[in-house]
């Protein structure tokens, strides 16, 4: 049981050393008589002198009581000595000691980095979020002849909107509704205020639907990000989002977040601009923020992101036309695609650009519109000072490309702006198509429902026009007879246009009838887990969803002599087939 004096004495040292470093002077002392530790904490002579003549005693005593105890001869005293009890303590005393010593030691190191760690960083900590600011950071920077290194802040969202620091959460978005999507290959972000006249956002969202495929909708998120920090109009936003799409909400499809009630700055110390009012300055102000705390939190969660607004509607088709078009351009140094021409309605980017994109706004929200921000950037990066204004415009048109025809169309009256009107059309939509035409085989016709006006089934089944009826009621039907048994592959019936998204079929079975009667009692047991038998044999395939209904048939249901549509509950709606297409 041997105790190191040298380890005794380097603790001893090192006890000295930490509480040197931690002793501050009286504070009377003067600015001359005052240095610093190699940490940066000032230190006094008088007591730097104190602590090293208390450490120089502490490592002496300790010194001399171990060698006392080393040099005490272990074979010269006897079992029953009781002299030895005393040292047994002592020793077992020392080494407790020691290891509270060697605590201690790692604590005081522990509080040193510390210090140092705030010492660097002075006074920049700032609450962050994962979704919605970028790091705070600091970079060091090595001086001419090796002097130190000196610090410098990073610039970030706290330095545009220094408000943001008094609250934590200031940039925590309130996730209303959200399953977490992420992956997919476009990301649509829409935002939505409160109205004091007609609410668009519905029969947008309705718009944006109407035409996907199922694999479509599996690649793409909706975003509906509610500008307010209202908690009840912001749930209510929730609960009409939830009644109206809850499949979309509950695939992830579509999410709904809100701001932090710390989000936005105040508004009354604006600059009046341009002319522009204090109302207009502050609305597109928020508009600035709202679309940049938008692309923030869309940044991670696809490849390409588009930029919308909540009172717009889409030619069906936009999605596979806006992918085509996309890969299209995918080798260009494109910093954005437009979809439109209109505002900042369809503008494209690609989401490794949103970081540097939203930070441009935020430098200049309180000075321009966001449009004009937008045009800036492109200023910033390819127009040569030195040259004229045709060229300039040459180069910027390097980084947007425009896509026509327009594929959105702005559709809103009353601007978010209050008591402001407004007739913006873009000229290049052209005329919506209401109604998909395809090559049907030939059939007779008949249906139980009405059709208003000349949208009658037979022009619809020509290609020639939407078929419109009134509202149906439980067991009306359409039936599509054909002359000869034919093999039909698939079929497709879309209910609903682009204008008239509400009017569509519900709780509505496809189905079809074989053209052998001893085939149909042979086939549908076996197919009993995928068929059911209706009324006067046929069989049902298929039903609507979301206003779709479409499928293959089975081959063992070939070949078919009728296919109808039955009704089976009475409707609230008009009911409108905007698209028949049975494929032999």
């Amino acid at each position: 049981m041997n105790i190191s004096p040298c380890r005794l004495h380097l603790y001893s040292t090192l006890t000295c050393h930490q509480v040197t470093a931690y002793t501050y002077g009286p504070a009377g002392g003067n600015a001359a008589s005052r240095e610093t530790n190699p940490d940066g904490l000032p230190v006094s002579n008088e007591m730097r002198f104190y602590s090293l003549r208390f450490g120089c005693l502490l490592a002496l005593a300790c010194f001399v009581s171990v060698t006392w105890i080393k040099s005490i001869p272990r074979d010269g005293v006897s079992p029953g000595s009781a002299v030895q009890p005393e040292l047994q303590t002592l020793y077992e005393r020392l080494l407790v000691a020691e290891e509270l010593g060697g605590q201690v030691s790692r604590d005081l190191s522990s509080i040193l980095e510390q210090l140092k760690n705030i010492s660097k960083a002075g006074n920049i900590t700032r609450p962050s979020s994962n979704t919605t600011a970028t790091t705070i950071s600091t970079e060091a920077v090595r001086q001419p002849g090796g002097s130190g290194l000196q610090t410098f802040l990073q610039p970030n969202i706290y330095l545009y909107m220094p408000h943001l620091r008094q609250h934590p959460d200031s940039l925590r978005p309130n996730v209303v509704i959200g399953q977490g999507r992420r992956g997919v290959s476009m990301v649509m972000g829409i935002p939505t205020v409160k109205r004091d006249k007609q609410n668009y956002l519905v029969s947008t969202l309705s718009s944006l639907l109407y035409s996907l495929t199922s694999a479509q909708r599996q690649d793409l998120l909706i975003i509906v990000f509610v500008a307010e920090t209202d908690p009840d109009y912001v749930g209510s936003i929730g609960e009409t989002i939830r009644k109206n799409f809850p499949k979309e909400v509950q695939s992830g499809l579509m999410e709904v977040v809100s701001p932090s009630q710390y989000y936005y700055p105040d508004f009354t110390s604006l600059r009046e601009t341009f002319g522009d009012s204090k109302d207009r300055v502050k609305w597109r102000t928020k508009q600035n923020l709202d679309f940049s705390f938008l692309m923030l939190y869309a940044q991670d969660k696809g490849t390409y992101y588009v930029q919308l607004e909540d009172d717009i509607v889409a030619k069906a088709g936009y999605y596979n036309d806006m992918k085509t078009f996309t890969t299209q351009e995918a080798s260009k140094e494109w910093l954005f695609l437009e979809f439109s021409q209109l505002g900042f309605i369809g503008k494209m980017f690609r989401t490794r650009d949103l970081p540097m994109i939203t930070e441009f706004f935020l430098m200049f929200h309180r000075d321009k519109p966001i449009d004009w921000l937008l045009d800036h950037i492109l200023w910033v990066k390819v127009c040569n000072p030195e040259k004229d204004t045709k060229d300039c415009n040459k180069q910027k048109a390097l980084l947007k490309q425009r896509y026509k025809p327009s594929l959105f169309q702005h559709v809103g009256l009353h601007s978010s702006l209050p008591g402001k009107v407004q007739h913006l059309k873009d000229k290049d939509f052209g005329k919506q198509a209401l109604h998909q035409a395809h090559n049907n085989p030939a059939a007779e016709l008949s249906s139980s429902l009405k059709h208003y006006q000349q949208h009658s089934l037979n022009r619809a089944y020509r290609g020639e026009d939407f078929f419109w009826a009134l509202t149906p009621f439980k067991n009306d039907f359409i039936l599509f007879s054909f002359p000869q048994p034919i093999h039909i592959s698939g079929y497709l019936f879309r209910s609903g246009n682009i204008e008239t998204s509400g009017d569509k079929f519900y709780n509505t079975t496809v189905e079809v009838l074989p053209s052998k009667a001893s085939a149909q009692d042979k086939l549908v047991p076996g197919l009993s887990s995928t068929y059911k038998e209706s009324d006067k044999g046929f069989i049902i395939i298929g039903a609507f969803e979301d206003g779709v209904a479409e499928g293959v048939i089975d081959e063992a249901l070939q070949p078919i002599s009728a296919l109808r549509l039955v009704v089976h509950s009475d409707a609230d709606v008009w009911a409108l087939l905007s698209e028949i297409f049975i494929e032999v």
